[in-house]
């Protein structure tokens, strides 16, 4: 996608709160799937958002209003099916599954993004808060593939500050993320400062003005720990 249809669904994922973090097309090591009347997709759009940028729409959406679970995801959905239906192409969602399709490798295909010690992807620019909030599938090609043509951070990170600043010890650059021990550590105490957000996250000397707020790093805590 190109030109003033590129331009057009910019503007209308801004709108919504979400932005456009790269592109591919379909290859022999990377097969997409079907769009969403089951014809092959034969390039992909990966959408997202970065820390607050969401929340001001959410906040005044049906979804947050309703009382209803998974508010984000709900609002994700309707919106994102809304655009994608708008323009012609298919999408799939992270938060659909078993299975689930492969964000985190669609991202890495994108360019601009490194596997982190926190588990996530961290982005070039928006360091580790760069949420994937869907993929648009489309039947053409894109003219020219939509990544960044940057590489991601962590790999030239010497210090890695995330690693020293979880008080958990979660994180290593050997074994990586720990999950079951970051849940116990946040088992302790609903007032640990972990709960208004991970603070190896709030370490990464990458992309901190997009940094969530407290408020919205809870939310994701309090879905993350289940507690």
């Amino acid at each position: 996608m190109n030109g003033p249809a590129a331009a057009a669904l910019t503007e209308w994922l801004a709108a919504a709160g979400f932005l456009c973090l790269g592109g591919f097309n379909a290859s022999d090591d990377i097969v997409l799937p079907p769009q969403t009347n089951g014809t092959p997709a034969q390039s992909l759009l990966l959408i997202g958002s970065t820390g607050p940028s969401v929340w001001p729409k959410l906040s005044t959406s049906p979804e947050a209003a309703d009382g209803g679970a998974d508010p984000l995801d709900r609002y994700t959905r309707r919106a994102l099916t809304e655009i994608a239906a708008a323009e012609g192409l298919g999408v799939v969602f992270p938060f659909d599954g078993p299975p689930y399709h492969p964000f985190q490798q669609w991202a890495k295909r994108c360019g601009g993004f490194s596997q982190s010690p926190m588990g996530v992807l961290a982005h070039h620019e928006f360091g580790p808060w760069a949420g994937f909030r869907a993929a648009f599938l489309s039947g053409e090609h894109l003219k020219s593939e939509q990544g960044t043509g940057a590489s991601g951070p962590c790999e030239t990170c010497q210090d890695k500050p995330c690693i020293n600043a979880c008080p958990a010890g979660a994180l290593s650059v050997e074994t990586g993320y720990d999950v079951p021990k970051c849940r116990d550590h946040l088992s302790k105490s609903r007032d640990l400062d972990c709960w208004s957000g991970c603070l190896a996250r709030r370490a990464c000397p990458f992309g901190g003005e997009h940094r969530q707020t407290p408020d919205i790093a809870r939310y994701h805590m309090e879905r993350f720990a289940a507690l």
